[in-house]
């Protein structure tokens, strides 16, 4: 298996080379050459081991389609080291719990830092681990997070040898218990950076930093947010398990809801349909900030700028700048690159959007890729939590909310729905009380989170500083 970039760089790279290094060098994403394709008895051989032998198998199964320069032997043991009861709490990882009749929701959120983040996050610090020690080298993580992104991937790489995190969010946009955990976190491996901005500023930063190629090489920058094709694929999975624990006869389809802002989750049920998954429709949720909304149904992507990007009650969804958009448009384009390079890098820069409403591949790509779009305010939110609450006596967190309202504006007879879960509602107390009149529970694990002490420093959103913050903290070797 191979990989090049969505804008055209001609060279290709195995998998350990792009788990490490994040952008292309021309700025682009990595995709592979080519999805695997997965005939129905194939499906259905995965169905049997995902019911005999786990998740953590499918996992492996899954994987070694796109990873052929790990041995299979230390691919799998990385797969049952991540995917085990104790660290997502049940064994079936991902269970799935039935709301009204024909709608679903995949819970994503039983891992560490109780977000579906952890899903693959857990796994890419083994990976990063593994190749790290192979090569003999170290890796300084940047990243950007909008709340979940950075708590997962901190609690992932604490303690890993080889790995700094240099963590950026946007400065009091975040929840106080998504802030909290990142911000207590002691290890002198882990740097919270708060960036006087919103979460766009911040994976500007990220790109700028990953475009300067020898500040790159010089200290060996690598990413853990979904631009890292690794992340992604892990991502995968899920959908898999979500959809043989929601059929039961070969060939049946099923919908997927995804709540979505910067596009890597629903992109990951992207590929799974490419791959030949029976999706009926990938439906996305957006909050207020609905760029992705407006693009699936008028053509045209217009990102904002900060102080257009609404600040919501599902925080982790306040982004206009979708980074995983361009692995969808390159293949909704039909693996035009340069034509990706264009639109990404001239229109997009200079005019702040793209328009692809009259072109025939975005009519074609509204029927043959199957995505729809909606989009959920807050006053949607709260009515849904409330619903949910006093109908099925679960509680939802705000970004779960908003696929669910918009899920049922999707349904189908005889087609059942799956709502992908985004974390649990704990994470975003102030919003659950609103809507219930009481706080959600607490895990026992972080009961006391609130009164631990935090560690941060505040920027302004400026490449340099994040530069110069990175190489001193590199040099000194904290």
């Amino acid at each position: 298996m191979r990989y090049v970039s969505t804008r055209g760089n001609p060279e290709q790279r195995r998998f350990c080379d792009i788990l490490l290094e994040g952008l292309a060098p021309d700025g682009g994403l990595y995709l592979p050459t080519s999805y695997p394709q997965i005939s129905a008895d194939q499906l259905q051989a995965w169905r049997l081991i995902y019911a005999e032998q786990g998740y953590a198998q499918l996992a492996f199964e899954i994987l070694s389609l796109y990873i052929d320069d790990i041995p299979p032997a230390d691919l799998l043991a990385m797969c049952q080291k991540t995917y085990t009861k104790e660290i997502f709490g049940t064994a079936a990882i991902t269970p799935l719990r039935p709301l009204e009749a024909g709608v679903f929701v995949l819970a994503l959120s039983n891992g560490p830092t109780l977000a579906f983040k952890d899903m693959a996050m857990q796994l890419l610090g083994h990976l990063f681990e593994y190749e790290l020690a192979r090569r003999g080298e170290e890796l300084n993580i940047l990243g950007a997070t909008s709340g979940d992104t950075g708590s997962a991937a901190e609690y992932a790489m604490r303690g890993k040898q080889g790995v700094r995190v240099f963590m950026t969010s946007p400065h009091g946009r975040m929840s106080p218990f998504q802030q909290a955990q990142m911000f207590s976190l002691q290890d002198t491996n882990i740097h919270n950076i708060a960036i006087e901005g919103v979460f766009d500023d911040c994976q500007d930063i990220v790109k700028a930093v990953s475009g300067d190629h020898d500040f790159k090489r010089k200290y060996h920058i690598g990413t853990v947010n979904s631009i890292n094709w690794a992340r992604l694929l892990a991502q995968v999975v899920y959908y898999f398990a979500g959809y043989f624990q929601a059929t039961t006869q070969p060939g049946q389809r099923v919908s997927f809801t995804v709540p979505s802002g910067n596009f890597g989750n629903v992109c990951a049920g992207h590929v799974a349909r490419c791959m030949g998954l029976p999706i009926e429709k990938l439906v996305v949720a957006t909050n207020e900030n609905d760029v992705l909304d407006v693009f699936f149904k008028t053509g045209v992507y217009r990102v904002r700028s900060s102080d257009q990007t609404h600040e919501t009650s599902s925080p982790s969804m306040d982004i206009s700048k979708a980074s995983n958009f361009e692995r969808f448009v390159l293949d909704l384009l039909q693996g035009d690159a340069q034509r990706v390079r264009r639109l990404f890098q001239d229109d997009l820069q200079r005019e702040g959007q793209f328009d692809l409403s009259l072109d025939p591949l975005f009519q074609q790509a509204k029927q043959g890729l199957g995505f729809v779009s909606g989009r959920s305010t807050h006053a949607d939110r709260l009515r849904t939590i409330q619903d949910t609450h006093r109908r099925f006596a679960q509680i939802i967190d705000t970004h779960t909310a908003d696929g669910l309202k918009v899920a049922r504006e999707h349904l189908q007879a005889d087609v059942p729905m799956v709502v992908l879960e985004t974390a649990l509602p704990i994470k975003f107390a102030d919003t659950i009380t609103q809507a219930l009149g009481h706080a959600p529970p607490c895990p026992p694990a972080f009961a006391d989170l609130p009164q631990r002490p935090q560690r941060v420093t505040v920027m302004s959103p400026d490449v340099a500083s994040v530069k110069a913050y990175i190489r001193q903290h590199c040099e000194i070797g904290a």
